[in-house]
């Protein structure tokens, strides 16, 4: 076994986009814990979970934040494995807020940072992260790339033997 991957998020409206995570890493068979916690609202709580991250197993932390998008830096200025940050789409600025926020960290503190609202390529960039060590998990992932290539190509398909416009029509 490869470790956990532990998904916190600074609240429950990131749910849909870091359910993506939790979803790619179930489909891998990589074991995940997810859980919701404010970085600013209980800053206690968070500072234990970013202390007792690496004894509970985790080798990889997702974290998704939006607007100030504190959640992930403080998170890889505390864990000393693998962060990888999801900016979350904002009202106000598209989530431009949460991106900079997180992909702008100084020298030594690195995020690793996906596109806005990015929760299914976070899982699969965390499950590469543990591939390096876990054969098992690097077939896996090669069988899912497999996976996503036929179903692009069976849509290729679809649209050569319909055109455009009955294709879009479903």
């Amino acid at each position: 076994m490869s470790g956990k991957v532990g998904i916190v998020m600074g609240s429950d409206s990131d749910l849909a986009v870091m359910s993506k995570a939790a979803d790619v890493l179930e489909e891998l068979g990589v074991e995940f814990e997810m859980t919701i916690i404010s970085a600013h609202r209980e800053p206690d709580v968070f500072f234990e979970y970013a202390k007792s991250a690496e004894s509970k197993g985790f080798k990889v932390i997702i974290a998704g934040a939006g607007m100030a998008a504190h959640l992930p830096g403080m998170c890889a200025a505390i864990f000393p494995m693998p962060v990888i940050g999801v900016p979350m789409h904002t009202t106000s600025l598209g989530g431009r807020d949460s991106l900079y926020s997180i992909v702008q960290m100084p020298s030594g503190i690195p995020v690793a940072t996906v596109a806005i609202n990015g929760g299914a390529n976070a899982g699969i960039l965390a499950a590469k992260i543990l591939a390096t060590s876990d054969p098992d998990l690097l077939e896996r992932l090669k069988a899912y790339s497999e996976k996503m290539k036929e179903q692009v190509e069976a849509k290729a398909k679809k649209l050569d033997e319909v055109g455009y416009k009955n294709y879009m029509k479903g």
